[in-house]
Formats: structure tokens, sequence, C-alpha cells
């Protein structure tokens, strides 16, 4: 998948076929916010707080996007998407004079540190109706010039070939309003010089909008807005909704149609205890009235403070948590506990409160992580449980690594294997697709991921096929024993063109007759 989306359209490579599943993936986390800046609805991945500054502006008291991005990368995080959201925003509005009319510029990305010009030229243009346009977009801090849009020899004519409103559909800086020029534009000359060009700033600065709501958050799956932006890449393993103010929640509304999305995608969801939630009792009450169980949620109580700060308000951490996350799948596996060696918190964050042994185990068993001092007075996530609360069909969902575990095995199949579907249903195929899955399990299990050696790795490459299509179903039968659960996992993967189905297995071979698996030779 291309790390720059294109306005409106999506490329998908498809993994080439029987190449080696990586056992070792960077995990990837995926936040929907608002910020100062940024294009609206576009996943854009940032490796570094630095690049989440020069693309979206710096930490922001209206919103915890920024805070919670510098937490993740602060704990360890290495890639993430942004989505930006906003409500009700508008871009800087630029009017160049056009002989008694004008032409009407407004920038695509809204806010009021969103800081373009523009400037027109008649350079090498001998036509009355033609002009030369140039946008810029400056850095508000330096006012260095970030991103720059040449567009020559344009017409203000609309039956015109070149003419400007069809000319700025490609800018990622600004498009053409209403009412449109009845003249070129006239050149934008510094003023006592005739042929050097001024640059016009905005007649009408950008507006950050309102707060957000849950339905900005949430956005609309045909539009592509709100999380699902998140169509537009192909795959994250952590999904985080950073509060939209430094008081406001995201209301449940938000945090449910996120879990559903997250179970389409084979994520994880990290969900902030709610400001109200003050103590155990309450967190507990508090998550069983909002309805939250579901093994693709990452719950957690307290949340953390700035050591030292005592007036100051607490703060959410699923910024520093999904980082963390990261950081343990990089040195540990996901199969791990997150209650290992060097991954607690910064020192400088504590728990807002302090749990009590008994108020610890009530929140771990409705499902919440307990935030609590380690070693060396470090805070650390403790619990390792999920939302699941041993509700689903698989009782060992309620943990929180076996859960991240599978998801992590059947994305990375799901991916590598994909290119089965569209290969010819000949009696090969099955077991080319066995023995690449059975070469990442064995890669697991060398990493220490099973309990022992012994899993089941079945596939039918013959499945929903159609006559009238080269396209057809693969199935793969998955049965192992991850190191954290107390049982063995069996699972049932449904390839098609459209997607991948994932279910239980009620009838799968058992586990304890298969034979300790020796490396498989790929010819």
């Amino acid at each position: 998948m291309s790390e720059a989306v294109d306005h409106g359209i999506t490329v998908t490579e498809i993994a080439a076929m029987d190449q080696s599943i990586d056992v070792c993936k960077e995990t990837t986390a995926a936040f929907v916010g608002r910020a100062l800046r940024g294009p609206l609805n576009t996943p854009v991945l940032v490796r570094n707080f630095g690049e989440f500054r020069r693309r979206f502006g710096d930490t922001w008291s209206r919103s915890s996007l920024g805070p919670a991005a510098k937490q993740f990368f602060e704990h360890g995080g290495q890639r993430l998407f942004i989505v930006r959201v906003a409500n009700n925003a508008r871009g800087a509005m630029i009017c160049l004079p056009a002989s008694g009319s004008a032409l009407v510029l407004r920038a695509i990305e809204p806010g009021s540190t969103e800081a373009i010009r523009a400037a027109v030229d008649y350079d090498a243009i001998d036509d009355d109706d033609l002009f030369n346009l140039t946008l810029q977009r400056v850095d508000p801090a330096t006012g260095l010039v970030v991103d720059q849009e040449l567009f020559k020899k344009l017409s203000h004519r609309k039956d015109a070939e070149n003419f400007v409103g069809d000319a700025l559909l490609t800018s990622t800086l600004a498009h053409l309003e209403h009412p449109h020029p009845a003249h070129r534009p006239e050149p934008t000359l510094k003023q006592g010089r005739r042929f050097e060009s001024a640059y016009v700033d905005p007649a009408q600065s950008g507006t950050d909008g309102t707060e957000l709501t849950d339905y900005d958050l949430i956005g609309s799956r045909k539009a592509r807005t709100g999380l699902f932006a998140l169509e537009n890449i192909e795959s994250f393993d952590l999904l985080y909704l950073p509060p939209p103010g430094k008081s406001i929640d995201a209301g449940p509304t938000a945090i449910l149609a996120a879990e559903l999305y997250c179970r389409h995608r084979g994520a994880m969801l990290i969900v902030d205890p709610r400001t109200e939630w003050t103590t155990a009792g309450e967190a507990v009450i508090g998550v069983r009235e909002f309805g939250y169980a579901s093994p693709n949620m990452l719950g957690y109580f307290p949340r953390v403070a700035k050591r030292g700060e005592v007036d100051e308000l607490s703060r959410p951490a699923g910024g520093a948590i999904a980082g963390l996350l990261c950081k343990q799948d990089r040195s540990y596996g996901a199969w791990q506990d997150l209650d290992q060696q060097g991954m607690g918190l910064r020192r400088e964050l504590v728990p807002a409160c302090a749990i009590e042994a008994a108020d610890r185990q009530l929140l771990n068993r409705a499902g919440l992580n307990v935030v609590a001092e380690g070693p060396a007075g470090r805070a650390r996530l403790t619990g390792s449980v999920t939302m699941g609360r041993g509700s689903e069909a698989h009782r060992e969902y309620a943990n929180l690594a076996v859960r991240r575990f599978c998801l992590q095995i059947v994305n990375s199949i799901a991916t590598a294997a994909r290119w089965a579907v569209f290969e010819p249903d000949e009696a090969t195929l099955g077991k080319r697709i066995r023995a690449q899955v059975l070469s990442y399990f064995h890669g697991l299990s060398d990493l220490g991921a099973f309990a022992d050696q012994r899993f089941v790795v079945e596939c039918d490459a013959g499945v929903s096929h159609r006559a009238d299509s080269k396209q057809h179903g693969v199935t793969i039968l998955l049965v192992f024993h991850p190191t954290g659960s107390d049982h063995p996992i069996s699972l049932s993967m449904h390839l098609t063109a459209a997607g991948c189905r994932v279910g239980s297995t009620a009838f799968a071979p058992s586990i304890d007759r298969a034979p300790e698996m020796t490396p498989v030779q790929l010819t």
C-alpha cells in the first residue's frame, strides 16, 4: 500500500506469491482527532513528532491529538497514521483583482494557522486571456516555504481547456470559488517594480471550527471521512480516538462505532477512562453502563497526572499505551504481557490515584487494566486483559496478549496469502499456501510465541469456485497454543477477493495428536 494517499484513489499492492511472511512486522497505530492544520479525512503516516508538528501543527489546548502523538513517540511508537477531522472549519480565502471582478481562491486545508499565498504573472505569455498562477504554503512559525505549486498559461474562461478551475482540481493547496472572474487576474507586482512578482496573503483567515462531536469522529463510510478514512490504508493494528477537548471525552457512540470498525479491520481499540471516573467502583459501573464488552477493546484505569503538579488535571494515557504496545511487539512480541522490563511510562507520568490490590482484581474482572506504580517509581500497565471479559466463544480472548497475537497471525497470513485467490485452482495451490504458513509458524515458534511446537495448518484452495470466474476462495485451518493461553486456539480463515472472514472451528483437529513440527524447506 502506498503511504501517500491520493484524493479518492487508493492503490493496494498484493504481496508476491509464496513470499515469506514477516514474523516481526512493525506495529502500526492510527489516531483520529482535531489538529491546527493538515489535510482533512486523509491518513498521513508520520514517523516522529517532528513530522507531526510540520504537517499538523504543534500541540493545541483545544485538542488532545497533539499530546497523544507526542506520548506515542516518547513511548516507543514508530509508525502512526493521523486522520484529521474538523467541525465546520474553513480555509483561508485569497482574492486576486481581475479588472473589476476577482479570482477567489479558498485553501483546501482549513484552519487559522494554514498560511497560503498566491502570485500572478504574465511571463512568456502573449495571449490576453492567459496568466500564470503560483501558490505557496508557508510555515507560520519560520516563514519558510514548505509547499509550492506552479500553474502556467491558465484561462479565466470556463469553456477553455486550461480553465483555472479545472487546473486547480489537482491542487493540494487551494481551489477556485464562485463567483468566477470575468477577466484574467491582474499581475501581482512588487510596488515600484514592473518585473518582480509579489505574493498576496489571504483577505480572510481560516477558522478552526467548533468542538468535535461523535459524528465528526465516526464520519461516513461512503465518503470515507472520520475513522472510515482509514479505508484508504491497507492495514493498521491499533486505533485510538484522543479526547476531542481538554475536559471532553469521546462519546460512547464514537467508541462503539470504532469498536465495530476495529472488529472489521482486525485491530485493537484503545479506550480512555472517562473524566468522571475517579474511583475503581465508578470505573466498573461505567464500563457496564456504556456496554463496553469486546475483545477488540483495551481499557485502563486510572488516568495519569504529571509528577509534582498537584493541581494539574488528570490526562489520558492512550497515546502512551499505544506507543508501549508498539515497543513491546518490537522488543518482546505481541504474545507477551505488557508488564515487562523497560515497558513503563515515562518517569514524569504517575497514576492519577492509587489503586488497592482488591480494586485491581475488581478492575481486571471488568476488563480494565490498571496503571500502577512499578519498579523505580515508573508507572506501568498491569493486568493484561481485554474488555471482552470472557464473553466470546474463545474465553482466551479475555487475555490481551492472546487476542493481540491471534489478530497478528490472522492479519499477517491474510495479507501474505491474498495472491492465492487470483491464482488458478491447481492441485499444488493448497500445498504452497500451507508451506508458506508453516514457515511463518516455525519462525514464531523460534521466538517463543507458542507453548510447544505442536500446531496444525491445513488448507483447502478449491472452495467457493465459480465456473464463470478464475477467482476462488481459500480456507486455512489453524490450531496452535499461544504462550500466554491456558488452552490451544483453533481458527478458520476464509480468503476471497472481497477480503478475509475469520471464524472459530468447533471440530478442529486436536493439537495433542499433532506431531512435533520440523522446519519446512520451501522450494
